[in-house]
């Protein structure tokens, strides 16, 4: 690729578990009230894909007490399991061309994800890229491609948001949701601009995204990030799965990152 070098890919042709030397995993309920319980088992490599698998199971909560009072981390059950695997403390970068390619699932309830997190402060001031998501807005779907930073309230993000409806996609392609697509992300110290299949879906500049006084007024995507991908199911955006479409799969070809030669 002119003016870059590849610094890091990762293929997947292995067979079994991602390798540890690149991935962490994350267990449990984790985040935004989704209604998976993440654990290793459901990511598996072979045939030199990654196939993240959500699927329609119970599983008992070991973490969980009846004396805390019902709420969405205190749950006896989980009813779906999928995988979340992340490069935290193993891989991170500060800027260049991220590459993923990959297939996702498109049935109601799925919330499949690529996106990095800045390796310092607490979030959202460390800052977080959604390379890609996929979930529904009123009840419609879409594909999105975010940035977010941090505010003056804990916890409380600025966003720069473009969500695309999918039907944008299928106009293009009706069978689009069979095939493997690239999503892409050029990041420098002037901007993020993300892309799917060449297509710039936002640009946001690094002019407009400075942290708060709980971010120390820093800007988060002036150090370096590692990546996550996961599938999500149900919980804040995912929405209520369709139960007839279990198991579903979200497979991942490879992820690779550029630098620019010096």
């Amino acid at each position: 690729m002119d003016g870059y070098n590849l610094v890091w890919s990762e293929e997947f042709n292995y067979a079994g578990q991602p390798d540890t030397l690149f991935w962490n995993h994350e267990h449990g309920f984790v985040r935004n009230e989704e209604f998976q319980w993440y654990q290793p088992a459901n990511a598996v490599c072979g045939e030199g894909v990654l196939t993240i698998h959500g699927r329609k199971e119970q599983i008992k909560n070991p973490l969980y007490r009846s004396d805390l009072g019902s709420n969405w981390r205190n749950r006896e059950y989980a009813n779906y399991t999928a995988s979340s695997i992340k490069t935290d403390g193993k891989k991170e970068f500060l800027y260049g061309r991220f590459e993923v390619r990959a297939r996702i699932p498109v049935a109601d309830g799925a919330w499949p994800a690529i996106w990095t997190l800045g390796s310092s402060m607490e979030w959202p001031s460390n800052g977080e890229i959604d390379i890609m998501e996929y979930y529904r807005i009123d009840n419609i779907p879409h594909i999105l491609a975010n940035a977010a930073w941090g505010t003056e309230r804990r916890y409380n993000a600025k966003w720069n948001s473009k969500a695309i409806p999918f039907s944008h996609f299928l106009e293009k392609d009706a069978r689009w949701a069979d095939k493997f697509h690239v999503w892409r992300m050029d990041w420098d110290e002037e901007a993020i601009c993300l892309y799917l299949d060449d297509e710039l879906l936002n640009e946001i500049p690094l002019s407009e995204t400075q942290n708060g006084s709980l971010g120390d007024f820093r800007n988060p995507f002036k150090q370096s990030h590692y990546i996550l991908l996961n599938l999500a199911i149900g919980g804040m955006h995912g929405g209520i799965p369709d139960d007839s479409a279990f198991p579903v799969k979200y497979e991942v070809d490879y992820v690779r990152v550029y630098q620019k030669k010096q």
